[in-house]
């Protein structure tokens, strides 16, 4: 709806700071983006939409695997991911956290009362400056969730992360080392 695609650049980027540490990566686009069949389904098709991917990869791999997603992508991947056994990691990158008000279209998509009871690691990493994750919601999202977790505030990084886009590499990269490769 927003112009969301998996040729973004901060989609690209979060696939190649994992495929850099030897993971597969799929990006794909959700149904009605691009040349994808189907219409937007404001959140609830979407989750079916990543659930299939991680079939997908699953069956594809045989590997454990991360979820890793970004604005929408981050919001909608998260609800359809966190209880999957076969995921073993999150990040959220650029994850929308704005209060939404009673009556607004989507309230379902930008709630994580779900990830309460989540204690696989959890990355969250936005920029200072994003307009759709502000920094007291999501700080506030994260005090709510168990560990591990951890948040990357990028300095100067709007939701595209403009110019900041390596420390957004680096952000997934250290994490990997620090919490998720020690895991086996």
């Amino acid at each position: 709806m927003f112009g969301g695609t998996l040729h973004n650049k901060v989609v690209f980027h979060t696939m190649k700071a994992l495929n850099g540490i030897g993971c597969p990566v799929l990006r794909f686009n959700f149904r009605g983006t691009g040349l994808s069949q189907g219409e937007h389904d404001h959140g609830s098709g979407e989750v079916e939409d990543v659930r299939t991917a991680l079939d997908w990869l699953d069956c594809e791999f045989h590997l454990p695997l991360i979820f890793a997603g970004f604005s929408f992508g981050a919001a909608v991947g998260l609800r359809a991911s966190y209880a999957d056994a076969r995921v073993s990691a999150l990040i959220g990158a650029g994850t929308p956290v704005i209060p939404v008000a009673a009556g607004e279209e989507e309230p379902r998509v930008y709630t994580y009362d779900f990830l309460r009871d989540c204690a696989k690691p959890k990355l969250f990493v936005s920029g200072a400056r994003d307009q759709f994750g502000r920094r007291a919601n999501l700080e506030a999202l994260v005090a709510s969730i168990p560990e591990p977790k951890k948040l990357v505030v990028i300095e100067g990084a709007d939701h595209f992360f403009e110019g900041r886009l390596r420390e957004l590499r680096e952000a997934i990269e250290g994490w990997w080392r620090e919490v998720v490769s020690r895991q086996g």
